[in-house]
């Protein structure tokens, strides 16, 4: 008799929520022992789950620990299922390597793609979190698989993933993009060149499995050749600009808010974070020309800060900073604007500058 997937997630998660990792185990050994495809077990009970981590950390319902602790798990399980009878599968597929690209941490996205490739019978180099790039492209010329599978899940590492793109490309190997970072629709796999994107692990191992060859091969492609806003140089300056950008947002934001001055040390170093990840998205979304991303950044935090009982305005005066800053960057200009008109006017919210 077959198990149910979701009362095998609702095991699954009340076990990752109390950090208990045999009783997480147990749960899944147990799904794959009653009968649930093992395929089935990593990405409907397995990777729902980790799905649910987020959000639930998003929401304030868990805490940053939790969220840590449920990963961790979440990944040792999924270490502890590759050894299981039921997923021993013989190599015939081909062979494949799996990688984040530099920069990125969130590996257990593409730990569940590796496993779901191993099972279809794909010889799988799983290198893990933050390879870079040019590791990436040694690795790539001593084994030489038939493809990359790039997995990349924050947006501000997308200038790197291009890089690494471009660079498994000119080796001569394929590269299927696929995470949360190249949009929904895929939309920056195509525009930073890959050879194909896939929404998910099993998307992904079906275009495996049809085969994939590099679109280009040219040594001599350049970010540009791919992203010809980029010739305005505003990505580069504002990005060169960065620490200097956030020590005046900062000290902006301290005249504005005198009570600021009372910070402690880790409450103004949470204000620094806050306003390098704002600058962070800011320079990515010059690097792709896409308001969405800069806007989607800022309503997701505002979102976040609502959960926490922050107001979602008081992003308002750091994007004003920011525009001050850069009164002579229209695309800036234009992406400032349109995360500012992302939130509902009130008396009390200034527009920004012409």
């Amino acid at each position: 008799m077959s198990v149910d997937a979701s009362r095998a997630r609702e095991r699954l998660w009340a076990a990752v929520l109390e950090a208990d990792e045999f009783a997480a185990a147990t749960t899944v050994f147990g799904a794959v022992d009653g009968g649930m495809p093992p395929e089935d077990v990593l990405l409907d009970v397995i990777a729902s789950v980790q799905r649910r981590v987020g959000s639930e950390w998003a929401a304030n319902r868990i805490t940053v620990a939790q969220e840590h602790a449920a990963t961790a798990i979440n990944d040792r399980v999924i270490a502890a299922l590759a050894h299981h009878p039921a997923c021993s599968r013989a190599d015939g597929a081909g062979r494949v390597t799996v990688a984040c690209v530099d920069g990125e941490w969130h590996a257990l996205p593409a730990r569940l793609l590796a496993e779901v490739l191993r099972l279809r019978g794909w010889h799988v180099d799983f290198l893990g979190a933050q390879v870079p790039t040019p590791h990436l492209i040694a690795h790539l010329h001593q084994h030489g698989p038939e493809a990359v599978a790039l997995s990349c899940m924050i947006p501000t590492r997308l200038p790197t993933a291009h890089a690494a793109i471009t660079a498994c490309q000119a080796a001569g190997t394929a590269v299927l993009a696929g995470g949360a970072a190249f949009g929904a629709d895929g939309r920056f796999a195509r525009q930073l060149g890959a050879d194909a994107w896939a929404p998910d692990a099993r998307a992904a191992a079906e275009l495996l499995g049809r085969g994939l060859r590099p679109a280009r091969t040219s040594p001599t492609h350049q970010p540009i050749d791919d992203l010809p806003h980029l010739a305005d140089q505003e990505y580069t300056m504002v990005k060169s600009a960065g620490a200097q950008l956030i020590q005046t947002t900062l000290w902006e934001l301290e005249q504005r808010f005198p009570a600021m001055r009372g910070y402690t040390e880790m409450q103004r170093q949470h204000t620094i974070e806050d306003l390098a990840h704002i600058v962070d998205f800011l320079t990515t979304a010059l690097y792709v020309d896409d308001d969405d991303l800069f806007t989607g950044f800022i309503t997701w935090t505002a979102d976040i800060l609502a959960a926490r009982d922050v107001p979602a305005a008081s992003l308002i005066p750091a994007l004003e900073s920011l525009a001050g800053q850069l009164p002579e960057f229209p695309r800036t200009q234009r992406l400032l604007k349109a995360a500012h008109a992302a939130f509902p006017p009130t008396p009390t919210t200034p527009s920004l500058p012409v």
